[in-house]
């Protein structure tokens, strides 16, 4: 297996520093998705900024997490199911929708299932989703918009989701009891 350097501000290539010391100021810390990304400071701006924009979306706090969610389940990611799980929990969204989603089953409340169900086809179908499931998604109440805004949330995690895959990103200190591996996989968390 290909080691990667979990960076720190000392070790990381210096076009990194600048992210890594916004990312510190956010968080308190760096998280091990973000030192790993450090390798490639394009890669570590690309995320920060995608996820400073997803942030400013019209969709809500608590939206935003079930995309979030949703992309990490569907691309099967360990690290950030476990990291949006505690990261839900401190923005005191309902356990209900986090434990839903997490275990794949159906969200209790009917428009976040919809949203639900269509960033699930967002991510499965790679944006592949028919006129049908967008029509579906503006009848649950949400906006051509809202549409786009699942793409870009999608993104953000396409990109963290695959890094994690690939450099076989460590749990963080604040994820403990969080583990988590997709229902019925093969895989197992790394």
């Amino acid at each position: 297996m290909t080691e990667f350097t979990v960076h720190t501000a000392e070790t990381a290539p210096e076009a990194s520093k600048t992210t890594l010391a916004g990312v510190k100021s956010a968080f308190g810390f760096v998280p091990n998705l973000q030192a790993n990304m450090a390798e490639s400071p394009e890669l570590l701006a690309g995320y920060s900024t995608l996820w400073d924009l997803f942030s400013k979306t019209s969709l809500t706090p608590t939206e935003q997490q079930v995309v979030y969610l949703t992309a990490n389940f569907e691309n099967e990611c360990h690290y950030c199911m476990a990291g949006h799980t505690m990261l839900s929990k401190m923005q005191k969204i309902d356990d209900a929708i986090v434990e839903a989603i997490r275990s794949g089953t159906v969200i209790p409340d009917a428009r976040l299932e919809a949203l639900h169900i269509f960033a699930a086809k967002v991510v499965s179908e790679r944006g592949f989703v028919g006129d049908a499931a967008v029509e579906a998604f503006i009848a649950a109440g949400y906006t051509k918009r809202n549409v786009l805004e699942v793409v870009l949330g999608a993104g953000t995690k396409l990109l963290s989701n695959y890094t994690n895959h690939i450099v076989h990103t460590k749990l963080d200190a604040f994820m403990k009891g969080a583990e988590w591996t997709k229902p019925g996989s093969a895989r197992v968390a790394a």
